[in-house]
Formats: structure tokens, C-alpha cells, sequence
């Protein structure tokens, strides 16, 4: 091992460039003053190994990837991708004489080098299975080799991909697959420096059975003809997570000259008027922070068993069909993934320990669209309720270290960064920012921000680097670095946090304190509710709440058959511990129907800590195989416990 060195992220994307680190100015600097001003000290300089994301095996402080080419055959008999991969590479350090890759169940056929103007075979070690990390991918590297190739093929039981009966589909006559690799499933796909700290181009060749459209996060084979030849091309360098493919029996409807969405026929129409307020998000996030740069920008609308709201891979958001509310009540999800365009995917986190970096920069955007599109009161709402769930989750942590913005240096698994800390409690730090330094300055500094790291990785300690630099030393007042140190690196969040206050709220608080005490379910006005109203109605019914009450409100209300997701999953979590037993016939339906995780993992735990554990286990036995494998780990724990 060299000496050690102090580097950022962003000194080993210019040394990945060609550059040298006094070719651009630090990312951290200790020394670094404002001009006339009185500066605290500044964020210290992380070392190599704090840098180092701990989920790769990968070399990559020696080794980068810096190009993927895919060529896989579609199988879904055998459930399986199989084909070879080419990587190129360039070496940082110029005795490196290995390439690591991460791999995980994947059946390694030959590995070759291109060296001096040919392929030749060469050696390499597939380590030992980890339970997360997969395996370590050694590949030998004769002199003057800049491209490896692997053929190999993946596992059915691969954790990234899910493979769909036709049953488990909508149409009943097609299979379907689609991927989900966000944080290190990307390695369950093929042979790769799985880790957000390399970003890579990529291009891709496959072949699915020709009645089926095969997607990829990329630009979309331009023939436009179904035949089962799709080719695909990614120009800008991202993440490994961001790599995505689906095929099925899907269909396009174009929203604007530059949206559109895909889906199964059965729900393509209503997607589309779902969704069509998108092109104005675009507008209204350029307005803000600078010009989408991604090209195109889709949607596709995925089986129910998707385990996420969405996913932000770019040029091609995954959706979940719980989102299809009929009055675009839910669109702040799709806000949210769109704003990944600017936080995330062009300025990601160079690890999991700074996951909030992509997710609390994001769900902040998702907000400031909300209020664009939708007005200040919605805004609120909105961020009431996420603050309601960010203090649920705080006081739900596993241990104190978790609701820290930085997650902790032993953090076991890139899972538990993706909870409420990073998403609202990041959202809620920079709505302080925002309070203290006023929007219009915040806004320009964000802006520059997107700017200044474009299409690199970066960590906590490079933006408050470039905080200090960019925004503090204009007005050194504003806050002090205890306070920001509060923010970011210590548990729990301080008083300084937005109160969000919405008169709608109050109002919806009004009318369930009368019923409560003693008014008649008759009296409820809910005409002109909102889901965030209803939301917030059910989330304030106390825990006291009888079994004969909630009768009343579903005789009125019929809430516990809600078509609307989020509506019918808050029902559920006052029913169980209640014990309202006419929900249970639907709540069983809903575990069997939908799959996504922010529902469903919640529910099985209020199951199993409410002495229904028994019952649940039956719903999962039958709901288990049209659950994504993400979920399925993530339930079977739950009952393991």
C-alpha cells in the first residue's frame, strides 16, 4: 500500500481526467478564508480511506472503468442475461497490474484482455461469496491493456433483476423483467465497479423474444420497431446504480415533444394523464437550477411488485403503479425522481455514508416544484407530513448513529441510508439553509452547485467545502459551524427545524377533534380533501381510537377498500394494532396486490408486533413470490426476528 494520502473524490476525478489537483481549486481546504471575514475553521480533509466507499471491492483508486459495453441475450425460460461485457478502463496508478470488479452470482465463462491489438485470454479469481458484497473480480492485466471482456451469464435468483410470470402481469400472455440496482445490485447484472464513486458511459446490444420491448435507462433504440433487437446508448458518465432495463409487453404514449411514458396497455392512458404536468416540472426545475441535461426525459410504469415509489434512472424514470391516483395527488414522486436529473445523477454521492446528498438535496427540489406547480399550501402539506415520517424514523433507529445526515463509518448495510434522515431530515437542513441565507441567494447557490459538479462524485466534506467557499463567506453570519456540525454530523435533528404549519391541517385537526369528541361522522366535510388531508386525518386519529368509531368512518368513507395507496396503507397501520377486523379481508388483498416497500414492510412489522404474526406469515407465503427480491430480504427478516 502507498503512503497515505489525503485526497477528495473530486481530486480523483481530476486525476481520472488527466488533470492535477493544481489544475482546479481543492475541494477541501483547511486553510481557506474569506477575504476580510473571520472565518471558523473549515470541515477537515477526509484521508483515502475515508473516501473509500466500503461496498466495493472494487480498485478503483487505482484502476477506473470509465466505459461499459453490454451485448446479453434475454432468456426467460432460463431467467437469465447472458453475453459478454467489455470494459475500458484507464490506470491512475501506472504499475497497476490487477483490475477489481464486483460481481455477485455470476457464472464467469472467459475473461479476455485486448493488448496490443488483440484479444488474448487471461487469468483472473472470483473470491468467496459475501452475503452483500457478492464476490471479489480479479482480472489480471498484461501490459498495455486498456479493455478487458467477460462472457459470463446471470443468475435467476439475482437480486437486482426481477423476472415475472405472465400471470404476474397485468395482460396475463407475456413475461416481464426489470431491474432494480440501486445500491449494489448493478454487480447481480454484470461484472463492474459497483460503487458511485466511478462513473461510466455505456452502450448496449440485446436480444429479448420479439413480441416484447425491451427499455434501458439510455437512448431508446430509434428503429421504434418491436422485433427483439434493441440498441441502446448512455453519452453521459453515470453511476453503475443508474444502469436499468425492462422488457414486457409495454407501450408508449408520448406526453410532450420530449416526455412520454411507458406501460402495460391495461394502464398506459392513465399514466399518461397522471403524469402530465411533468413537461411544467421540467420548466419549473430549469427556472431554478439550470437546464435539464439528459436529453429526453420518460417515465414507465412497472408491475406492481416494484418495491419503490421510483426510481431515478435516468432519461427513463421506474414507476409504481400505486402512484395512478386519478387526481395527481401522488405526482410529488415523480417530481422527485426528475429532480434526481440535477441531484444524483449529475452530482451523486461518492458513497452510501452521504446517501443524503442525493436524496435530501432531491426531495428539497421535489419540494420547491411542488410549491411552483402546485402552491405554497401543498408545499407544506407535503413537507408536514414528511416530518411527521422523519421523526417516526428517528425514534424507530437502530441506534442513534442512523439519524445523522453522514451516516456512520460502520454502517452494515447501504439500506439503512434510506430512510427518512437522508430524504427529509436532508430536505429540512437545506430549508434551514435556505431561512437563513433567504431563497434568492440559497437558489443561485444551488444552481452553481449543479454547475460546478456536473456528472461528478462527490462527499458531505466537498460540499461544505464548496458551502463555505461559495455561500457562507458572502454572509458569515448567517449561521456558525456548530450549527451546521448539528445538521450533519450529530444524531437527531435540532431545534432549528422547519415547523411546517398548514391552515389546511388545522382545519382537517378541527373537524377530527369534534367527531372524537362526540360529533357525528355525518358532520365530517371532506368534500374538497386532498390524499395529504386524508393523510394527515388519519395519521392524527389517536391510538385510543375503538374498534366502533373506525366503523363509522369506513361506513362513510369505505377507506378500508381506498383505491388510493397511500390513503388505504395509513388505514391499515390504525386497523392492526386496533384490531379492526373488517380490514383485514382487504389488507390481505392489498399485501397480495401491491409490492412496494414503503407500504408493505411496514405493514408485516405492525403485523408480527400486534399478535398477527401468524396471519401474516400465510399472506406472505402466497404474496412472497411476486415480491421483488429487495423485499423479500427485507420481509424475511422481519420474520425472523
Amino acid at each position: 500500500m502507498k503512503d497515505r494520502v489525503v485526497v477528495s473524490i473530486l481530486a480523483l476525478s481530476l486525476a481520472a481526467a488527466g488533470c492535477s489537483q493544481q489544475d482546479a481549486e481543492p475541494a477541501v481546504d483547511p486553510e481557506r478564508d474569506a477575504p476580510g471575514v473571520e472565518m471558523e475553521a473549515s470541515w477537515r480533509t477526509l484521508s483515502a480511506d475515508e473516501v473509500r466507499d466500503a461496498f466495493t471491492y472494487a480498485n478503483y483508486q487505482d484502476v477506473r472503468v470509465t466505459h461499459l459495453d453490454l451485448d446479453l441475450a434475454v432468456d426467460f425460460e432460463t431467467k437469465t442475461l447472458s453475453g459478454a461485457a467489455v470494459l475500458d478502463f484507464e490506470r491512475l496508478r501506472e504499475d497497476a497490474s490487477i483490475l477489481v470488479l464486483d460481481a455477485n452470482d455470476l457464472a464467469i465463462e472467459t475473461v479476455e484482455a485486448y493488448a496490443d491489438g488483440e484479444w488474448v485470454v487471461t487469468t483472473y479469481q472470483l473470491g468467496p461469496d459475501d452475503a452483500v458484497l457478492g464476490s471479489r473480480f480479479e482480472i489480471d492485466l498484461p501490459d498495455g491493456a486498456e479493455r478487458v471482456r467477460v462472457a459470463y451469464a446471470t443468475s435467476p435468483e439475482a437480486e437486482g433483476i426481477q423476472w415475472l410470470t405472465p400471470e404476474q402481469t397485468a395482460g396475463k400472455e407475456h413475461p416481464f423483467l426489470f431491474t432494480q440496482f440501486q445500491p449494489l445490485y448493478a454487480r447481480t447484472m454484470a461484472p463492474l465497479q459497483d460503487t458511485p464513486a466511478v462513473r461510466i458511459t455505456y452502450d448496449a446490444h440485446l436480444t429479448t423474444p420479439p413480441e416484447l420491448v425491451a427499455v434501458m435507462s439510455a437512448r431508446q433504440d430509434e428503429s421504434g420497431v418491436r422485433d427483439g433487437d434493441y440498441s441502446f446508448k448512455m453519452s453521459q458518465p453515470i453511476p453503475s446504480y443508474l444502469i436499468a432495463l425492462a422488457v414486457g409487453d409495454i407501450e408508449f404514449k408520448a406526453i410532450s415533444d420530449n416526455v412520454g411514458v411507458y406501460a402495460e396497455n391495461y394502464i398506459l392512458d392513465a399514466s399518461a394523464a397522471e403524469f402530465e404536468d411533468t413537461p411544467a416540472m421540467v420548466d419549473a426545475i430549469e427556472a431554478l437550477y439550470g437546464p435539464y441535461r439528459w436529453g429526453r426525459y420518460d417515465l414507465i410504469v412497472l408491475p406492481p411488485s416494484f418495491p419503490f415509489g421510483g426510481m431515478e434512472n435516468p432519461r427513463l424514470s421506474f414507476m409504481t403503479p400505486t402512484l395512478i391516483a386519478g387526481d395527481k395527488s401522488l405526482t410529488n414522486v415523480v417530481a422527485h425522481e426528475l429532480a434526481h436529473s440535477w441531484s444524483g445523477n449529475l452530482v451523486t454521492n461518492s458513497n452510501w455514508r452521504d446517501a443524503w446528498l442525493n436524496e435530501g438535496f432531491t426531495s428539497y427540489v421535489e419540494n420547491r416544484t411542488m410549491e411552483a406547480l402546485y402552491g405554497p399550501e401543498r408545499a407544506v402539506m407535503e413537507r408536514a407530513l414528511d416530518k411527521a415520517s422523519l421523526l417516526r424514523d428517528v425514534a424507530e433507529a437502530d441506534s442513534p448513529a442512523l439519524t445523522a445526515l453522514k451516516m456512520p463509518a460502520d454502517l452494515e448495510h447501504p439500506d439503512a441510508a434510506f430512510s427518512q434522515v437522508s430524504y427529509a431530515g436532508g430536505m429540512f437542513f437545506l430549508k434551514f439553509l435556505e431561512e437563513r441565507f433567504g431563497r434568492d441567494a440559497f437558489d443561485a447557490f444551488l444552481a452553481s452547485y449543479f454547475e460546478e459538479y456536473a456528472f461528478q462524485s462527490i462527499t458531505t466534506e466537498d460540499f461544505l467545502a464548496y458551502f463555505e467557499d461559495r455561500l457562507w463567506a458572502e454572509q458569515p453570519d448567517a449561521v456558525t459551524k456548530a450549527e451546521i456540525d448539528a445538521w450533519i454530523f450529530e444524531p437527531g435533528f435540532p431545534e432549528s427545524i422547519e415547523n411546517p404549519q398548514s391552515d389546511a391541517f388545522e382545519r382537517v385537526e378541527a373537524q377530527l377533534n369534534a367527531w372524537l369528541g362526540g360529533g357525528a361522522v355525518e358532520g365530517l366535510e371532506t368534500g374538497a380533501w386532498t390524499t395529504h388531508e386524508w393523510l394527515h386525518f388519519i395519521g392524527q386519529m389517536p391510538s385510543t381510537i375503538t374498534t366502533e368509531q373506525m366503523a363509522a368512518l369506513d361506513a362513510r368513507f369505505d377507506l378500508s377498500a381506498s383505491q388510493n395507496a397511500e390513503i388505504a396503507n395509513a388505514w391499515y397501520l390504525k386497523a392492526i394494532p386496533a384490531g379492526y377486523e373488517p380490514a383485514f379481508d382487504p389488507l390481505d388483498d392489498f399485501l397480495v396486490r401491491v409490492g412496494r416497500g414503503k407500504f408493505i414492510y411496514r405493514l408485516y412489522q405492525s403485523l408480527a408486533d400486534n399478535e398477527r404474526r401468524e396471519w401474516a406469515m400465510g399472506v406472505y407465503k402466497r404474496a412472497r413470490p411476486g415480491y421483488h427480491p429487495i423485499a423479500q430480504r427485507r420481509i424475511d427478516a422481519i420474520f425472523a426476528e
